[in-house]
């Protein structure tokens, strides 16, 4: 067996000492444009990461619009509200503003599916004998849910580039003082990821 192994490793050493087909051939690189020198390719690098530090206040891009489900002076104070919480405020007039922010609200429905194992046990109880029977049924039931989904986007006030958006939902069944609660809580929710980590 030894003398296989050795045999066989012999014979790939000799097929290793052929001539190799490859030939070191050099040629000098071909010179560089004349204004690669002054030019620089921003596309090849990764764009620095956005200081949301410096975004201190807002306007709105376009007043938000109403709906059956709410009126837009509530969505625009909801949404005011929420930024105000995250440090934004509104721009003073006459002044540039360093976000400019738009907001949506329209409704949806969701389905969702609710299971309930219901089951019987027939037998002794837990002390006697223990033999017995025991079947459950599942039960699925379907239902529908109409929501209000509120979107709201942000804009760099200089470029007009977006640069953050969030969206949240709430149920859309209630009184009217029930609805408004739900919207500034689905503000909140959007408004949770900002400013990105």
């Amino acid at each position: 067996m030894k003398r296989l192994s050795l045999l066989s490793a012999l014979i790939l050493l000799s097929a290793c000492q052929g001539s190799n087909p490859y030939i070191a051939d050099g040629k000098p690189l071909p010179a560089a444009p004349p204004d690669a020198a002054g030019h620089f390719d921003s596309s090849a690098y990764p764009a620095p990461p956005r200081d949301y530090g410096r975004y201190r206040d807002w306007r709105w891009r376009q007043q938000p619009a109403g709906s059956a489900w709410a009126d837009g002076a509530l969505v625009a104070e909801a949404v005011g509200g929420g930024l105000d919480q995250r440090g934004l405020r509104p721009v003073r007039e006459g002044k540039a503003a360093d976000l400019e922010v738009s907001a949506a609200l329209h409704l949806e429905k969701r389905q969702y599916q609710v299971r309930d194992d219901y089951g019987s046990y027939y037998g002794n109880g837990p002390y006697g004998d223990h033999y017995g029977m025991y079947g459950s049924v599942p039960l699925v039931r379907t239902y529908e849910v109409e929501v209000a989904v509120v979107q709201i986007e942000m804009f760099d006030g200089v470029s007009g580039q977006a640069v953050w958006s969030g969206s949240a939902e709430a149920r859309s069944q209630g009184s009217q003082s029930e609805r408004a609660d739900a919207l500034r809580r689905a503000v909140t929710d959007a408004l949770g990821a900002y400013p990105p980590e």
